[in-house]
């Protein structure tokens, strides 16, 4: 794993990094240029994400504005709501591209701002009217009718028009006259000097998009994160605001959403139950005392073993084992609520509640314990978890073994920047077409980005004027973006897969320990028997579905 070298804020892991598909993924959307409108794109069917049209198109943001300014203020935000864990992906690396983005726009922005002082706010008339022209030409353009871009151009061009022969039969001399020679000229010479700003920045952020899809070492440079004496309280709260973030992303503590699955887990597409009576193995002995977490227990060490095989044939990778206390939320919650008090360090439920729910929350309401078995796997785009409860009713012993797959993120986050282009037809011969190189930076791109300038110190304001990003609650990078796995066939293979060998592990633990406790497993083995062949069923479904 390779890091940034320089001192300029944490020290943050780079592109290049082994499983780090996703969180680059996810990351590159902080530099993109494309309408912010796309992320609609990237819904799912279980999270939509809700644009906010603006009041003025001329202050619109694109893409990696909106998202930036989005995610860091959702996820670092003072008295913030909780967070789903991204599993398969880095938050904490996210947003820090967030941050690093949103500081390569403000140092933009401040050059573009002293440039809209200088060639704007000293001669605001002439400003304020080539805005309007703009402003026109953007709601012309907007319209379906195809000769609309044909219509915007003329615009424009028979306002440059009007503005040659006004300085050419100025209707008024002296100093007023030449004032208003100098509120047409100057706002044009400002916009060639802001295109120039807007150029090398656009360049700098398709590069570092480019570079965390490809594989290139791209840091995110956070200085404003690193205090550098104690006065310095802002950076001290982005601080521990970052480092709260990587502790709830460690949080034991997840949600189940009904049909939706547990979040950040993804939906439950197989479930396995082992249900007989506990009988003595023998009429005159009784069965020795043991509770639902000596049974939790042998299971776990058992699985310890799956990376292990008889055949040296590569099979599992080391999978994270975990016990996981699960809540029950609403299918449509906006929010979710993370277990506090005595029995909770630093998000992470103790060990002694642990074991407490897990013997004795087996009915009615509360949490619920599950042990889990997870693999992350294709560079962070494929999450599978094998989750595992042990309840004991009146004479019952019920072992569930469930699977999750949260599938890759969209394909919105996995396209590279393109250079813009366009198709004209050959001066010789008009019946063949040929490939023409546009500027990164378009006449109305400049203009929009020299006018949302100066308004960036307060986004509150930006965001009502020119639209924003409302991110889909109960929030997690990972899952409100992820597709399903079973569209890709290796995926699919991979999830189904994991099941057969984990409830064939977790069965043969859990009756070596009704052995051991003198309980007859006759039933159990010949259930157990059947579910291992039921599990090789190969068709995954949506077991959170209930058909009632």
């Amino acid at each position: 794993m390779s890091f940034s070298t320089e001192w300029d804020g944490p020290q943050v892991p780079v592109s290049g990094d082994e499983g780090q598909a996703a969180t680059f993924a996810l990351a590159s959307a902080a530099y993109r240029d494309n309408a912010f409108e796309e992320i609609k794109k990237a819904d799912n069917e279980w999270h939509e994400s809700t644009v906010k049209p603006g009041r003025l198109n001329l202050l619109k943001p694109n893409l990696g504005e909106a998202f930036s300014r989005a995610v860091a203020d959702r996820m670092l935000g003072p008295g913030r709501k909780p967070l789903i864990q991204s599993f398969g992906a880095e938050p904490q690396v996210v947003v820090e591209h967030c941050l690093a983005a949103n500081n390569i726009r403000r140092e933009r922005d401040n050059r573009l701002t002293a440039v809209t002082v200088l060639c704007g706010l000293l001669f605001l008339p002439g400003m304020l009217g080539w805005l309007l022209v703009f402003q026109l030409r953007t709601l012309v353009a907007k319209r379906d009718d195809k000769r609309a871009g044909t219509l915007a151009t003329a615009l424009l061009l028979g306002v440059g028009v009007l503005a040659a022969l006004f300085l050419l039969k100025m209707p008024f001399g002296g100093f007023w006259g030449w004032y208003a020679r100098a509120a047409v000229v100057v706002p044009v010479l400002g916009w060639f000097w802001a295109k120039q700003i807007c150029e090398r920045t656009a360049g700098d952020l398709r590069a570092r998009w480019d570079g965390l899809l490809s594989g290139t070492s791209v840091g995110a440079k956070v200085p404003e994160a690193v205090p550098r004496s104690p006065g310095e309280t802002a950076a001290e709260q982005l601080r521990q605001s970052l480092a709260r973030l990587s502790a709830e992303q460690q949080s034991n503590s997840v949600f189940y959403a009904g049909p939706k699955g547990i979040l950040g887990m993804g939906t439950r597409w197989g479930s396995w139950q082992l249900a007989e009576d506990l009988v003595p193995a023998a009429p005159d002995r009784e069965i020795h005392p043991f509770r639902s977490w000596d049974v939790i227990k042998a299971i776990h060490d058992q699985l310890r073993m799956l990376e292990r095989g008889p055949l040296n044939t590569g099979g599992f990778p080391r999978p994270s084992i975990r016990h996981w206390i699960v809540t029950p939320i609403g299918e449509n919650a906006k929010a979710v609520s993370r277990p506090e008090g005595t029995d909770v360090d630093a998000f992470q439920v103790k060990t002694h509640a642990i074991q407490d729910i897990c013997n004795k929350q087996q009915f009615g309401s509360g949490d619920r314990h599950y042990l889990g078995v997870q693999w992350t796997l294709w560079d962070g785009q494929l999450v599978i978890t094998m989750l595992i409860t042990v309840t004991v009713l009146h004479e019952t012993l019920r072992i569930e073994v469930t699977g999750h797959a949260l599938g890759p993120v969209n394909p919105l986050f996995t396209t590279k920047p393109e250079a813009p282009t366009k198709e004209v037809s050959k001066s010789l011969k008009p019946w063949e077409t040929r490939t023409v190189a546009l500027p990164l930076i378009g006449t109305d791109e400049v203009v929009r980005l020299a006018a949302r300038a100066p308004l960036t110190w307060y986004p509150p304001a930006l965001n009502w004027l020119g639209g924003s990003i409302v991110l889909p609650e109960p929030f997690g990078l990972r899952h409100s973006w992820a597709d399903q796995p079973w569209r890709h066939r290796f995926m699919a293979d991979d999830a189904l897969r994991a099941a057969t060998p984990v409830l064939r592990v977790v069965h043969a633990a859990a009756i070596r320990v009704l052995d051991e406790n003198g309980v007859n497993t006759e039933k159990f083995g010949t259930r157990s028997a059947f579910l291992s062949g039921a599990v090789q069923d190969p068709t995954p479904r949506k077991a959170d579905v209930y058909d009632a």
